[in-house]
């Protein structure tokens, strides 16, 4: 099935739901604003469990000197796109995950309690994959179909100064909606 429609309680139809602890309940806002992020564990490698371990806090420090910097950091994001287009869902939309961070957008900070946080395997310095764009096309189609979404932007958008991703090799035109 080609579809990742959102039930009522927040989860992707055919995501790999791996639960993490970092999230909290919602203020009373509706979900409005989806923020795309990229991330690779370690950095410049795609592949291997070092982001589904930093969102469920099991992030072995001894595993990479990169990770000694970062495990103590409590983070998550709702959905992680891999390179193959695979897709995992780590907290329900319902709910805050913490990906955000410090952020503004139109006016409104705590970009958390009023977006989706969406990551895709990848770094600043090289292309998304064509599997990736698929598979957020579609599931940018189900979360505008469940929610109120008024915006897309990137984590530089909200955080600008502080983060620079999607970054420069993202093609906004790919997911640009009529």
């Amino acid at each position: 099935m080609n579809t990742h429609a959102i039930d009522e309680n927040g989860i992707a139809l055919n995501a790999q739901f791996i639960a993490s602890a970092n999230f909290d309940a919602r203020p009373a806002h509706e979900i409005s604003l989806i923020v795309l992020h990229n991330i690779s564990l370690p950095p410049g490698q795609y592949g291997g469990n070092g982001i589904v371990a930093l969102f469920t806090n099991q992030l072995d420090p001894h595993a990479h000197p990169y990770y000694a910097g970062i495990v103590q950091n409590k983070v998550s994001a709702h959905f992680l796109i891999r390179r193959d287009g695979e897709l995992l869902q780590f907290v329900s939309c319902l709910n805050r995950a913490w990906h955000a961070g410090v952020s503004q957008w139109q006016n409104r900070e705590r970009c958390n309690d009023f977006s989706i946080g969406i990551e895709l395997e990848g770094s600043d310095f090289e292309a998304f994959t064509e599997p990736q764009y698929a598979r957020l096309q579609i599931l940018l189609a189900a979360l505008r179909q469940r929610y109120p979404i008024l915006a897309t932007v990137g984590h530089a958008d909200i955080a600008p100064g502080r983060k620079t991703d999607p970054g420069p090799f993202f093609d906004w035109q790919r997911i640009i909606t009529t």
